[in-house]
């Protein structure tokens, strides 16, 4: 469960900074990326809920595929569940279960209501802590839909991490992807399959229900 964790919470992590800005005398942010940035944040806000398939692969400092996940992440409010090969995390915006399927094991926290608290939303929308810059870094065509790509660089050197790329739909103003470029030659690849922003989801997806997982052991850490 921790690595498949790790590499969650690392897109997830490269989502929060979508939309940092930089602290004084550090630099200055391209405003065209702003912009684009701000349109992407409003957009998102007018959803009512929101279902995406995703795509997730591991590659090494040579290109080569060390790893694919493949899931869905489906959104309403500050509630999200998320759904990845062997497991599942759930909030309803009080409490977080992430269930390992293999283990057949739920672990019980409380939400982090901390301002570095990653959430799915943040892949989508705004979230500022002062400590990222972007640019705009040209254009690209993936299966036919025209990406602007943004470029974030943190300012903490000592993050794992020294790039992100992040793709734009440029009809829609959708995050479509995510790649992030770790110091030690890793890249993830985060990428949107399909999105549905339409479809109606009920509140009981947003919950477990231990008594649905036959001898699952719960840890409760709250």
């Amino acid at each position: 469960m921790n690595k498949t964790l790790h590499v969650l919470s690392l897109i997830l992590i490269s989502a929060t900074t979508l939309f940092a800005q930089p602290s004084k005398g550090l630099g200055v942010n391209d405003p065209e990326a702003k912009k684009l940035l701000d349109a992407v944040s409003a957009k998102f806000k007018t959803f009512g809920s929101v279902k995406a398939d995703f795509g997730l692969r591991v590659e090494n400092a040579t290109g080569k595929v060390q790893g694919n996940k493949t899931g869905t992440v489906y959104m309403k409010g500050i509630k999200y569940r998320v759904s990845i090969t062997g497991q599942e995390i759930i909030c309803d915006g009080k409490t977080v279960w992430n269930y390992d399927k293999g283990a057949n094991e739920v672990q019980v926290s409380n939400v982090d209501n901390s301002s570095g608290a990653i959430t799915p939303q943040k892949v989508f929308t705004n979230f500022y802590d002062k400590d990222y810059l972007y640019k705009l870094n040209g254009e690209e065509k993936i299966e036919g839909k025209a990406l602007q790509v943004v470029e974030l660089t943190p300012v903490d050197k000592s993050k794992p991490f020294f790039k992100i790329l992040v793709g734009i739909d440029k009809k829609t103003s959708v995050i479509m992807n995510t790649r992030v470029f770790e110091k030690n030659g890793n890249r993830y690849v985060y990428s949107i399959s399909k999105i549905d922003t339409k479809t109606a989801l009920g509140e009981d997806l947003f919950t477990f229900d231990a008594k649905k997982f036959p001898k699952v052991e719960v840890i409760d850490l709250r």
